[in-house]
């Protein structure tokens, strides 16, 4: 039945005059692009003309409220790399910490997550409820969150009490986790690592499920221990799955600063400041400073870099494929 349904408006076609099926046509046609329209309509509004303009303004000199641009060529990239003194400096201290956010994070985050996997892949009770616990910090992360963190973490915060508490007094930060200049950084990380272990988890577990036990049972036959078995078949065969976790951490450090605007805004001393924040203090944070052109000659930068890691993780994929 439904061949005869499918096949009815083509047999229709043939068998009208060749006007009325062009006219047939040309009305099917037109109820698609109906359809269509709404969506690039708005892809064009919001999203080509945004990034035409932004790259636009990266060339230019503007507050958001003037009604013309100063043209300055490459000025605004120029002052961001070494012709500002104060803004080469930023950016070179953001720099360096996004940098070290880009690499400790997703190699924190493989280096929890994997065993974290190979764990709840051997239990077979309770593996629902122990996936759900896991799972939890990926369905409460967000603004929320990372306020409740900046309580924690504060000076009369709990980690403190419960160092006090465990008689590790001498491990307890008087100007809170986040407010010393050593402990900043290396706790927004942990963070970090602590938000984006659930869906890294995940990840390892489909893919650990995915193995074929026959092959680790053989290995198992052949005297190999769980370590060899982990190291030498498990692991290479996870290799993709570690690369996309790394491209994700890494792409996740590049663009984020929400946690690093809540809990720090970049403080104390310009020791948590990352690139994603500083443009965003570019853009929003100057007053009338005609800084607009600044902020997307960065965001643009971060483009750039972003494009470069892509290709790079791109040729590493066909390296491990």
């Amino acid at each position: 039945m439904s061949t005869t349904t499918v096949e009815l408006p083509a047999q229709r076609l043939r068998e009208q005059p060749p006007a009325r099926a062009r006219a047939a046509r040309w009305r099917r046609r037109l109820v698609g692009w109906a359809f269509v329209a709404p969506a690039v309509a708005l892809f064009l509004l919001m999203g080509a003309y945004t990034i035409a303009s932004g790259f636009l303004l990266s060339f230019a000199k503007w507050n958001g409220f003037t009604p013309t641009w100063r043209w300055v060529g490459l000025g605004n990239y120029a002052d961001l790399l070494y012709k500002d003194p104060s803004l080469a400096a930023d950016l070179r201290r953001a720099a360096g910490n996004t940098a070290q956010v880009m690499v400790a994070t997703p190699l924190l985050t493989v280096a929890v997550s994997l065993p974290l996997a190979v764990m709840l892949n051997s239990v077979t009770r309770l593996r629902a409820v122990l996936r759900s616990v896991y799972f939890l910090p990926y369905v409460t992360s967000g603004i929320a969150v990372y306020y409740a963190w900046r309580y924690v973490l504060a000076p009369d915060g709990a980690i403190n009490l419960l160092l006090g508490s465990l008689g590790l007094g001498s491990l307890r930060q008087l100007q809170g986790f986040l407010g010393n200049p050593d402990t900043a950084l290396p706790t927004l990380i942990v963070v970090l690592v602590w938000s984006s272990v659930p869906v890294a988890t995940l990840l390892y577990l489909s893919g650990l499920q995915a193995i074929d036990r026959g092959i680790i049972e053989a290995a198992h036959i052949d005297g190999a221990g769980s370590w060899h078995v982990l190291r030498r078949i498990i692991w290479p065969l996870l290799r993709p799955i570690t690369v996309a976790i790394v491209l994700l951490g890494v792409r996740d450090a590049l663009h984020g600063f929400q946690i690093f605007l809540i809990t720090t805004n970049g403080g104390p001393g310009g020791h948590t400041d990352v690139l994603g924040l500083m443009a965003y203090r570019l853009a929003f944070m100057k007053g009338l400073a005609p800084s607009l052109g600044h902020a997307s000659a960065l965001g643009w930068l971060l483009f750039a870099g972003a494009v470069l890691l892509t290709l790079a993780n791109a040729r590493l994929l066909r390296r491990v494929q």
